[in-house]
């Protein structure tokens, strides 16, 4: 590796060393309904958005909120040592992405079928630290 590239690298990993990132995939609600728990914790601190998620009355909220521990235990690995109550941690970005659609047949009047979409939705949490 070049030293250019090398020290680009090091400065990249150290910019990135308060971020962490946890993902939830072929999660089976559809993505409009997970966004809209998702946009009510986005910006939060961390504490803040659990207890949010724990007292909201959405079928959303209980994997969110399994996937916001995740990602505090990701930090908690990343940085061993380091207490989360005093890193300051907020939401910094979270996003629902729509996955893969299982599309099955209803029956309707007259020989007919009505397609029924079963969705699904690939979540994304970034936690960071809060920037004064």
């Amino acid at each position: 590796m070049g030293s250019r590239k090398q020290d680009s690298a090091i400065a990249r990993k150290e910019a990135n060393k308060d971020v962490v990132k946890a993902s939830l995939n072929d999660c089976p609600s559809s993505p409009r309904k997970m966004r809209l728990v998702a946009d009510i914790i986005r910006g939060e601190q961390v504490d803040k958005a659990l207890y949010i998620l724990k007292y909201s009355k959405k079928e959303a909220s209980n994997k969110l909120e399994k996937l916001l521990l995740s990602a505090m235990a990701n930090w908690q690995t990343k940085n061993e040592g380091a207490d989360i109550e005093e890193a300051n941690l907020i939401v910094k970005e979270i996003f629902v992405d729509s996955a893969r659609q299982l599309k099955r047949l209803r029956p309707a009047p007259q020989g007919r079928g009505y397609r029924i979409r079963k969705r699904s939705n690939h979540v994304t949490l970034i936690l960071g630290n809060k920037e004064n």
